[in-house]
């Protein structure tokens, strides 16, 4: 039986609409209509009016939360507790993220993505591989003695692997560092499917713009685990700010990048190229003082996940306090702070065709979000949560 969604205003993806309702038929979106258009033999599902209905969120960078950690348990069931535990923020679409770890526990980690793309309604879109192949001189937190470049074995089986994935809607994300991984094979995984982005790298500006020609898509949480801007080196920073093409991800937590600076990235990117992930750690969803990370203690301070020597060890944010910080520091529109956080994820990840709006065919993932941004509902699928 179709259920018309009524009394919350409808915000498509592309515009804000009052008045109007939106029509789920099973998994899927049937229409979005003005009230008095409403189909007579549908259940009727009344939301809050000062409530808006919007596009579910889609996080492309995600390492834990809920208390679980990916890397320490790479399972279909750890990455379906993940998604379980971001969709009380509004997340309705994740990549669990596996950081630089050996090769084993890393194919195990994109097979358990596979399994979970593959149940109904789980939330999962695939997995972010964030490493094996990165920067020795910039690691942030991933342990050094497992960074590495990438053997034929991995490319054959990464390929491969998103091929699979495509198969039942799914993306493999990589990041990389430019510097340790040849044009040829850039080339070659893109030409696969996956989406290739760079991160915890020190390229040069010039190497980074070629390897945006080799098929470079994006960056992974641009100006972290990266040289500075400097006026003779700019680097991949000015890099992933002065090619149109290219996706930038963000942590906007106000800590990880300064406003002022995403302010500038926002003003020299074309519009829709800029979006909010969380690098969500375990912490988030609960009362936790700390985790562990390799065997080493992450310390929960002050809106921080930090080691105990202050290196930052991924984000204490979750993303509908993203979507309320692109409103509040960084002056954007909740229209626009909204698309940061479902249609332009979306187009990055190329799902665009299935998620991040509100249009007839899309699948019902959905979010309910009051004024102050706290989430009322989700859908997935079609399957609603009330919180």
């Amino acid at each position: 039986m179709k259920r018309v969604l009524t009394g919350a205003r409808l915000f498509t993806g592309e515009r804000m609409l009052e008045g109007h309702v939106l029509v789920l038929d099973g998994a899927r979106i049937s229409a979005v209509l003005p009230a008095s258009a409403a189909p007579a033999d549908a259940e009727v599902v009344r939301l809050p009016s000062d409530a808006v209905l919007a596009p579910g969120f889609i996080d492309a960078q995600v390492n834990g939360a809920g208390g679980v950690l990916f890397n320490d348990t790479p399972t279909a069931e750890a990455a379906l507790a993940i998604a379980a535990a971001v969709r009380r923020s509004g997340t309705t679409g994740v990549l669990p993220t596996f950081i630089t770890d050996a090769k084993a526990p890393m194919q195990r980690a994109c097979e358990a993505a596979l399994e979970a793309v593959s149940r109904p309604a789980s939330g999962v879109l695939g997995i972010h591989l964030e490493g094996p192949f990165i920067s020795q001189e910039r690691p942030g937190v991933h342990e050094p003695r497992f960074i590495r470049t990438p053997d034929t074995s991995d490319i054959e089986y990464l390929t491969a692997l998103s091929g699979r994935l495509a198969t039942l809607g799914g993306r493999v994300v990589l990041t990389l560092a430019p510097e340790r991984v040849e044009d040829a094979v850039i080339r070659r995984l893109a030409a696969s499917g996956m989406v290739v982005a760079a991160g915890h790298t020190a390229a040069s500006y010039e190497r980074t713009r070629e390897a945006l020609e080799a098929g470079l898509r994006g960056f992974t949480h641009l100006g972290n685990a990266m040289p500075p801007v400097n006026n003779r080196q700019p680097g991949p920073v000015l890099a992933g700010m002065d090619s149109e093409s290219a996706w930038c991800g963000i942590i906007l937590d106000g800590i990880h990048v300064h406003p002022a600076l995403l302010r500038l990235l926002l003003k020299s990117k074309p519009s829709g190229k800029v979006f909010l992930v969380t690098d969500a750690m375990p912490p988030v969803g609960t009362d936790a003082d700390s985790f562990t990370l390799y065997g080493h203690t992450i310390l929960r301070r002050d809106g921080r996940l930090v080691t105990e020597t202050g290196t930052l060890a991924g984000a204490d944010i979750d993303m509908a306090m993203s979507v309320r910080n692109a409103v509040q520091l960084l002056g954007l529109s909740l229209e626009e702070s909204l698309r940061m956080a479902s249609l332009y994820p979306a187009f990055f990840l190329g799902l665009d065709e299935y998620v991040g709006r509100l249009a007839s065919g899309y699948r019902a993932d959905l979010t309910l979000l009051r004024p102050d941004f706290k989430v009322l509902a989700t859908w997935v699928g079609g399957q609603d949560q009330w919180y």
